[in-house]
């Protein structure tokens, strides 16, 4: 090996270290390898440790290297990289750079012809880390969740097409995300089991991106993520303060993508509300499909609730199910969290499941709003309960099923607010004080011939006791 363009390589890094903070040299430009210099067509061959490395230098340092090997190899140097992944096997890449004077303009259509691929050898066993209780099996289907289950399903079903990747998942805490990407972890790997699939915490991706980065192993924890098939990444909404990690998942996404591999992320808000997050990001969550998650709605609550009852083996009145789905919130988290509760105190206290037990333990396992009931508070829980709309009730609809949910809202209302019939009836589709009392009038008669009704409406009012 020529000694001369060594040392003029070695004089470059000097240049270049003037330039950059100490852990950006350490990182981006220690790894770098000199390996030859072809003076006759001024071309600079250089080994990188990873196609990471090539893409990072090519986004934030292209300035600088053209303008450092130019004034130390002179006009028209052509940068040259060979990606060393394995040094044992020498299983290498040649990756072409333009002339630095001229790679900034030439950058975007070298990309789109190219495409590296992590050179690894045989990638050890990895562990998905995923939780076995969280399948499809148990991932009760309602209206609030049905399109983001069935594609989950279908891209489980279907790694390797490309339709709607990455597939963007968002809803409120407690809706039941983190239980969706497992269950598609977990039919992947049923399915395909030599798939490497991985599931992680948005938080974990960026403590272990830390860990890397003051250990000076950045490239290791690039070249794993870069071995994944299916990656899950939950709560990403934790990296809307951390640039550096959302710098790093961006190229980790890309060369994903890029390969055909599948991306699935969870988060509490859609993309367009992500203040903080790198644009360029952005534009890429919303490339393929966003799917909502939404609060269960109080049949989808007691679909679950039977479902797990079923499951552990419990007895448990159906008007205790009723008030225990009314009251958790639309969180399923909530849900689960009451029945483990349930289970814990009849056992303990060897007592039977009761109104009164459920009440007890409600009050310790969810956050109960203790603001004075209010009307909208009422139209809510029976719209929920009646599967109809506020804005059926308050029509002039004389659907039987709307007119039973607008006179039980009146009866409710007149029952547990300080109003007068005058104001419920203008609250509730302006009616006028008459109309509310007729209403009232029928349900009370109802109420004492309907057995069903009566154990109906108790299950609704047992959804307001702890505001009371």
């Amino acid at each position: 090996m020529n000694a001369q363009p060594k040392a003029l390589w070695n004089d470059s890094l000097k240049l270049i270290k003037e330039n950059v903070t100490e852990q950006q040299f350490q990182t981006w430009f220690k790894p770098i390898i000199f390996e030859s210099y072809k003076p006759a067509s001024k071309t600079l061959l250089v080994q990188v440790p990873s196609p990471f490395v090539y893409e990072y230098l090519e986004e934030n340092y292209v300035d600088l290297l053209s303008k450092v090997l130019t004034r130390v190899f002179g006009q028209g140097v052509r940068l040259t990289y060979r990606v060393v992944t394995d040094k044992t096997h020498n299983i290498t890449q040649d990756i072409q750079a333009e002339p630095t004077e001229n790679i900034e303009s030439q950058k975007a259509t070298q990309r789109a012809n190219q495409s590296p691929t992590v050179l690894d050898a045989t990638p050890k066993e990895l562990d998905p880390q995923l939780d076995p209780h969280k399948s499809f099996g148990n991932f009760i289907e309602g209206d609030s969740n049905k399109l983001p289950r069935s594609i989950g399903l279908s891209i489980a079903e279907h790694p390797d097409t490309q339709q709607f990747n990455p597939m963007f998942i968002y809803g409120p805490s407690g809706c039941g995300k983190t239980h969706l990407l497992n269950a598609i972890g977990l039919r992947t790997k049923q399915l395909f089991p030599k798939k490497r699939v991985l599931y992680i915490s948005a938080r974990l991706f960026q403590v272990q991106y830390t860990s890397s980065v003051l250990h000076n192993t950045t490239n290791d924890f690039i070249n794993f993520y870069q071995t994944i098939d299916v990656l899950i990444v939950d709560d990403i909404q934790e990296w809307i303060t951390a640039s550096k990690t959302q710098d790093t998942f961006f190229h980790i996404f890309n060369h994903l993508f890029r390969n055909g591999k599948r991306i699935i992320l969870a988060c509490d808000r859609p993309p367009v509300e992500l203040q903080g997050m790198n644009e360029r990001l952005l534009t890429r969550f919303a490339c393929g499909l966003i799917a909502e998650l939404e609060k269960p709605n109080m049949q989808l609550c007691i679909d679950i609730l039977n479902s797990k009852i079923k499951h552990d083996g419990l007895h448990i009145p159906e008007d205790v199910v009723h008030f225990i789905a009314q009251t958790a919130n639309g969180s399923v988290r909530d849900l689960q969290g009451v029945i483990n509760s349930l289970l814990a105190y009849s056992v303990v206290y060897n007592s039977n499941i009761d109104m009164r037990l459920a009440q007890r333990v409600i009050k310790r396992a969810v956050k109960i709003d203790d603001r004075p009931l209010t009307i909208d508070d009422i139209l809510e829980k029976v719209c929920s309960f009646f599967n109809v709309t506020a804005t059926a009730i308050n029509s002039r609809s004389r659907k039987h099923d709307i007119v039973i949910a607008r006179q039980v809202s009146m009866y409710l209302a007149h029952k547990f607010t300080k109003m007068p019939a005058s104001r419920i009836g203008k609250l509730v589709g302006g009616r006028d004080h008459s109309t509310v009392i007729h209403s009232c009038s029928q349900i009370e008669k109802r109420l004492q011939v309907d057995k069903k009704f009566n154990a109906e409406l108790s299950s609704i009012e047992n959804s307001f006791k702890l505001k009371i």
